[in-house]
């Protein structure tokens, strides 16, 4: 991640970024409405990849404990809204996937930048997860996430937060 990829990225305390994003199924989403929740926001490089799918994949396990708990999971990267349609199916993903074609959001939330990978750069998705309260605030920042297992440390998180 350069230095520059984090500059204006929010950080806890500070309000999210509200937006309105066209979803999977065809909804538009806007933040704001899902005031009055916990929300854990995830962006990801690109669908169909293999640690999208590991990590799309622990959301989908943990869907029914979220789901209890009632914390809607919005995962954004730039692909279209048929490439998500197409990787929510193909995988059985029940949660909401976020098409940000014109990097508008990644923008907004400071997860766009110059990545490196073989040797090659290039302007990518940093994996970065954020938990939201209730009140729209933004309550923990997982920067560099690890696919496998980040759902259960979000669950974990979540676990010493009060409810709504």
């Amino acid at each position: 991640m350069t230095a520059d990829a984090t500059n204006n990225m929010p950080t806890v305390g500070t309000p999210a970024p509200d937006f309105t994003l066209p979803a999977s199924d065809g909804s538009m989403v806007t933040l704001s409405a899902l005031r009055g929740h916990h929300v854990v926001l995830y962006f990801y490089p690109k669908d169909d990849t293999p640690g999208c799918t590991t990590e799309a994949c622990s959301f989908r396990d943990s869907w029914h404990t979220l789901e209890q708990r009632g914390v809607p999971v919005l995962g954004i990267s730039r692909d279209s809204v048929q490439s998500h349609r197409k990787f929510a199916e193909k995988y059985g993903l029940p949660f909401t996937l976020l098409s940000d074609e014109g990097g508008e959001v990644t923008e907004k939330y400071g997860v766009w930048g110059e990545k490196s990978m073989y040797g090659k750069t290039y302007m990518g998705i940093f994996r970065v997860t954020f938990a939201i309260g209730p009140d729209g605030v933004i309550e923990h920042v997982w920067e560099k996430v690890h696919p496998e297992g980040h759902a259960a440390e979000v669950l974990a998180f979540l676990d010493g937060q009060p409810t709504a």
